[in-house]
């Protein structure tokens, strides 16, 4: 069995899913990449510039390592409520996703640069920030794991496409028209306890 490097594994996951996030924007129009599709407005381009906001953060000023970008809408008191999770409409898809890029490029220097046992200190967390770079990095791909669901399933009511990437469905069943009867099927099941129960 060949060994594996811990740092390098976490890193790999990590990188994994922020391709999934970014993939789930491709082709298409400005307004699905914006329109907000749950109650509570979540929506595509709103997720990427959150994610941004979380790696700026985590994997700058947490290990003494600052970024360089200004104040971010997550942790700016100035900012209008949830401004980290959509975008405006002067705010570009290239400029978010350019955002994207520069915090995946930072947040990946400070993961080359320190042993995982390095310490930091998120400042956010009060007393319970002590961290390491470890546990940062699994909080950030856990965090970044979760928005990707809440991508995949934006991403489903907008166009029915789903999946872990371009080359993995990560569907099991049929065509459209499997997935409609099968969906029926759920939803009759789901009636059929509620009566029983009620």
């Amino acid at each position: 069995m060949t060994p594996h490097d811990p740092k390098a594994d976490l890193h790999r996951y990590l990188t994994s899913v922020r391709d999934t996030v970014v993939w789930k924007l491709e082709g298409l129009s400005e307004y699905d990449v914006r329109r907000p599709l749950t109650p509570t407005g979540t929506n595509l381009l709103g997720l990427v510039k959150h994610l941004s906001c979380v790696e700026f953060e985590y994997f700058g000023p947490t290990f003494g390592r600052p970024h360089g970008e200004g104040a971010l809408p997550w942790y700016d008191d100035s900012a209008a409520p949830n401004a980290d999770m959509w975008a405006t409409a002067d705010e570009s898809r290239a400029e978010i996703l350019g955002l994207y890029e520069r915090a995946r490029a930072h947040a990946d220097a400070t993961i080359e640069a320190l042993p995982l046992d390095a310490p930091g200190q998120v400042a956010w967390w009060g007393d319970k920030g002590a961290v390491t770079l470890q546990r940062v990095m699994l909080h950030v791909t856990a965090e970044t794991n979760r928005h990707a669901g809440h991508a995949d399933i934006v991403r489903e009511l907008i166009d029915g496409q789903v999946g872990l990437r371009r080359d993995v469905g990560d569907i099991d069943g049929g065509d459209a028209a499997w997935y409609r009867e099968y969906r029926d099927r759920l939803e009759a099941v789901a009636k059929q306890a509620q009566a029983r129960q009620g």
